[in-house]
């Protein structure tokens, strides 16, 4: 996951101090805000001179069409529009760059949809223009959504992106995250670069803020256990496996494309002997909802394997839903 720095979150320093700190700990992306002032496109100017590390503007405006002159003088490599300011049927100009769609935590990502030529979405975590606000764990479920409806778009988290939220981030496959007040109120800007990659945080967040919930995952009922529904099931999650829930949601275990491949080579001689039974994984990983990031972190430790998925359980040990890891892996690479 690309670390986009937000340049004015240092107020001690002048900007040319600023991004020569930044530039020197290989942060991947300079963040420059724009709440409706046409002056920082001198900031550019100057920062152009001095770098050519790849721009991210945020602009906030209700008057966006002064700005598409700007953007052709003065290109940058990535242009995103506060979507809750945008006059109605305002359309996007087209840049050099990519462009993107921000929007407040209120904002349904439907509104996506009539900005669909955008290459990414930027959730605004906390309130624009706040410094050192709060993550909002809501975002978590929009960033699964948006991910779900928009498999090729980009997704770009502005707000509250400390070491934990970070972990997580990446886990969902977001692209990139845009950090300011975390980057210089640490010790030092490698410092909190460092905890912004490493895998291990104190934690605030639960398993269950980030989960994919039970509605959202592969499952087959144990009374229906037949191969239709369990191919189906796999098939339609584009996961590799499927859970197995009993009819009070009590996890039965799970079925993945391996057990199934493992019964058709047990079986060779005659398929008709594959019965669902003998498939299924009856003691898989299995995480509580109400671990935190680190304790999910210390379990996975503790297996002498490595897998991709765990499916998540309450305290009654009911089903609520999965984890997986694939985004993770791959941001990791």
């Amino acid at each position: 996951m690309k670390i986009s720095a937000s340049i004015y979150s240092d107020k001690q320093r002048d900007l040319r101090t600023v991004i020569e700190d930044l530039i020197e700990h290989r942060v991947d992306l300079l963040h420059v805000d724009c709440n409706d002032d046409l002056s920082v496109f001198d900031d550019i100017k100057q920062i152009r001179q001095w770098t050519d590390t790849p721009i991210d503007l945020h602009i906030i405006t209700e008057t966006p069409e002064k700005y598409e002159a700007h953007l052709k003088e003065v290109p940058v490599e990535y242009v995103t529009f506060q979507y809750e300011q945008l006059p109605s049927g305002y359309q996007l100009p087209k840049i050099e760059g990519k462009m993107g769609l921000a929007v407040t935590t209120p904002t349904s990502i439907e509104v996506f949809k009539q900005y669909a030529d955008c290459d990414f979405i930027l959730i605004m975590a906390t309130v624009p223009g706040q410094s050192g606000g709060v993550f909002d764990a809501m975002n978590f479920g929009k960033i699964r959504a948006f991910r779900k409806k928009y498999p090729a778009k980009g997704i770009h988290v502005d707000g509250g992106v400390n070491g934990e939220v970070s972990f997580i981030l990446r886990n969902m496959g977001v692209q990139c995250s845009v950090s300011g007040s975390y980057l210089f109120k640490a010790p030092s800007i490698g410092h909190a670069l460092m905890d912004l990659t490493n895998r291990e945080h104190d934690s605030h967040f639960e398993v269950k803020d980030f989960m994919i919930p039970l509605a959202e995952s592969p499952w087959v009922r144990e009374s229906n256990l037949k191969m239709e529904p369990i191919l189906k099931a796999i098939e339609k999650g584009d996961l590799g496996f499927t859970l197995v829930i009993d009819d009070e949601d009590g996890l039965s275990g799970l079925i993945s494309n391996a057990d199934i491949r493992k019964g058709l080579l047990r079986n060779l001689d005659d398929f008709n002997k594959i019965t669902p039974e003998r498939m299924i994984n009856r003691n898989p990983i299995a995480l509580k909802e109400s671990m935190t990031v680190k304790d999910m972190l210390r379990e996975i430790k503790k297996v002498p394997f490595s897998f991709m998925y765990a499916p998540v359980v309450n305290e009654q040990k009911k089903a609520v839903g999965i984890v997986t890891f694939v985004n993770l892996i791959k941001g990791e690479l």
